[in-house]
């Protein structure tokens, strides 16, 4: 009987690839096993040294560009969180300068654009005013000019609509407190979101007022800062 030599490719042998495959499909050895040693073939096998392209990167502008694509998969990032972390993994400062450049040119680092999603997104979705959004953006190593700019796009009659609508949410869970507990609950609560003590206590008053609280009474009381 003539013996079969056409298989197309090794991966295509049964029970695995090269001469291996061919010697478990003579002895007639289980389907389940070849498939096991199979792959272990193709895969260079359980133990010795890992396939090519595996390893780490060979140069430190490939290691950077590894590490900050990783990163930036993750979330945006700023150009100072990026040379941060190429820092403190070893990564000499030339190296990272050359590819953080890079990264900018392509649009891959943008600061402002980070600055800009970021007072809207904390905004809406923590009800943070400029002041706390300021603090966090400068946390962050962004330029003074860049959070000026984005938190300036924060409108100062959607900020204020924001705290009201934090401090109505805060109602119900003060209701049963002295007025002024409530008070000061309230007023530091929009405090501590970065709101400025003159608007906090407009809204904090409106707001009890609104609920029956004696108006005179609440001017009376200021909230601890």
């Amino acid at each position: 009987m003539t013996r079969r030599t056409d298989w197309p490719d090794s991966a295509d042998r049964p029970g695995g690839a090269g001469a291996a495959g061919d010697a478990e499909h003579r002895s007639g050895r289980t389907g389940g096993a070849a498939r096991r040693d199979g792959a272990a073939a193709r895969d260079g096998g359980g133990s010795g040294p890992s396939r090519a392209g595996s390893g780490p990167p060979r140069t430190p502008e490939e290691q950077a560009r590894a590490i900050c694509l990783r990163l930036l998969t993750g979330s945006p990032r700023t150009r100072k969180q990026l040379a941060d972390a190429l820092r403190e993994r070893g990564i000499p400062e030339e190296a990272a300068k050359e590819v953080l450049a890079r990264f900018e040119d392509v649009g891959l680092i943008d600061d402002a654009a980070f600055a800009g999603a970021w007072v809207e997104s904390r905004h809406h979705g923590r009800g943070l005013a400029r002041r706390a959004l300021a603090r966090e953006l400068r946390t962050k190593g962004v330029d003074s000019a860049l959070i000026d700019e984005a938190v300036g796009r924060l409108d100062p009659a959607q900020e204020e609509t924001t705290a009201r609508e934090l401090v109505d949410r805060k109602l119900r869970a003060t209701r049963g407190l002295d007025r002024d507990k409530r008070l000061r609950r309230l007023a530091g609560m929009l405090a501590r979101k970065g709101y400025p003590e003159g608007l906090a206590l407009r809204v904090v008053r409106q707001a009890l007022a609104e609920e029956g609280e004696d108006p005179e009474l609440l001017d009376q009381h200021l909230p601890d800062a």
